[in-house]
């Protein structure tokens, strides 16, 4: 009798403690699901804080209308340019000046060369931040190849302008900033008639 009992106990045991893994298993999946989810959440929520305040080091995707304003001659803002390319972008990507010097509400321009040298065609958008972030909202582009897609053919490259000025209004304290941009490839996502161009432009 007792040695059935202590079987009874044991399968008892056991049965809890599978019980009790399977619950430790479950609870781990769940927070890895968790986790991920929130990483991909991330982006969008971090686009829509961006969007609402306007600060953090995004800048407007629609272009500055340039308006005579009065040149402050008396401070001189550097501009430093950095160029990279996401895990999976094959192109060659740089500034052609890597950083410049501008009195605020003085006009500039920088031009950003891109090469494709892979045998398929590609489709960009370059992302832009800024360091330190408040100073996106004293960039003013009129004009940038951040604005719309670029298309590349296999081989092809390109010279891309970047046109801009830094608002007068900018702090005094701000002497100093960085504008990188990050080319993603997206012709997995384009809008079917970019393909049907870029198609048309090889005469496909």
């Amino acid at each position: 009798m007792d040695s059935q009992n202590n079987t009874s106990q044991t399968q008892n045991s056991s049965a809890s403690g599978e019980a009790a893994h399977g619950k430790t298993v479950t609870k781990l999946l769940l927070v890895v699901v968790g986790m991920f989810g929130f990483g991909f959440a991330l982006v969008p929520l971090y686009e829509v804080f961006c969007e609402i305040t306007g600060i953090n080091g995004k800048t407007s995707d629609e272009a500055a209308v340039y308006e005579a304003v009065e040149i402050d001659t008396s401070r001189m803002v550097t501009v430093e340019f950095i160029t990279r390319t996401n895990s999976g972008m094959p192109w060659e990507f740089s500034a052609q000046t890597k950083r410049v010097e501008v009195h605020p509400g003085q006009m500039a321009q920088v031009d950003f060369y891109v090469r494709n040298p892979v045998s398929r065609d590609i489709i960009a958008q370059a992302i832009p931040s800024v360091s330190p972030g408040t100073a996106a909202l004293y960039i003013n582009k009129t004009e940038c190849f951040c604005f719309r897609h670029q298309p590349l053919k296999a081989g092809e490259e390109a010279i891309m302008p970047m046109t801009f000025y830094v608002d007068p209004q900018l702090p005094d304290s701000i002497t100093f900033f960085t504008l990188q941009y990050t080319l993603y490839d997206i012709t997995a996502t384009a809008d079917e008639a970019e393909v049907v161009a870029l198609n048309n432009s090889l005469g496909r």
